[in-house]
């Protein structure tokens, strides 16, 4: 059902225009909320636009401190769905959304053992690192889920927290020209 949508979102437009997005998730009224983090995880599953438009998208509708919230629970549900489809599905999975000239990048870290993990961990605390793909080749490693779920609800907030307070603040100093 969540691939079916996501088709569909994208066909619509929603992933790859943030206005229609924003359209589209406000006509919601109350179910807003909730449409934005399933759209949410879905982006993180199927990396069609960058997180960080989606982050921007939440602040813009949402304000700081419920954009937070909803990119927090989106993106952290979709990171961890994200893993376990790989840790599934396997390289099969990553293959179909992934080019291979990424995957060989990558392929250095996850053959490396524990070594891949630390990689992960400060990654995720990064705002600019492709998370999304880490989450998926996390998947392929012999990270523990436990691992890999205290790692996203610990170190990924801080990255959100980034992204909405400088966007906020970009947004305040941008408005009174526009």
């Amino acid at each position: 059902a969540i691939i079916l949508f996501g088709i569909t979102c994208y066909r619509l437009g929603y992933l790859t225009d943030p206005a229609s997005l924003q359209a589209t998730i406000l006509q919601a009224g109350i179910w807003a909320p909730l449409l934005f983090i399933l759209l949410q995880i879905i982006q993180v599953i199927f990396p069609v636009i960058p997180g960080g438009l989606s982050t921007v998208a939440a602040i813009a509708m949402f304000g700081a401190k419920w954009g937070f919230v909803y990119n927090y629970i989106g993106i952290s549900i979709g990171s961890i769905a994200s893993f376990l489809l790989v840790r599934r599905f396997g390289r099969n999975f990553i293959s179909l959304l992934v080019p291979k000239k990424t995957m060989a990048k990558y392929q250095y870290y996850l053959d490396g053992g524990t070594k891949f993990d630390r990689v992960f961990a400060i990654a995720i605390l990064m705002p600019v690192a492709p998370d999304d793909l880490l989450c998926m080749f996390a998947g392929l490693t012999k990270m523990s889920v436990k691992k890999f779920v205290t790692i996203i609800v610990l170190c990924k907030p801080w990255t959100i927290l980034a992204y909405s307070l400088g966007l906020n603040t970009a947004f305040k100093f941008i408005a009174p020209y526009l």
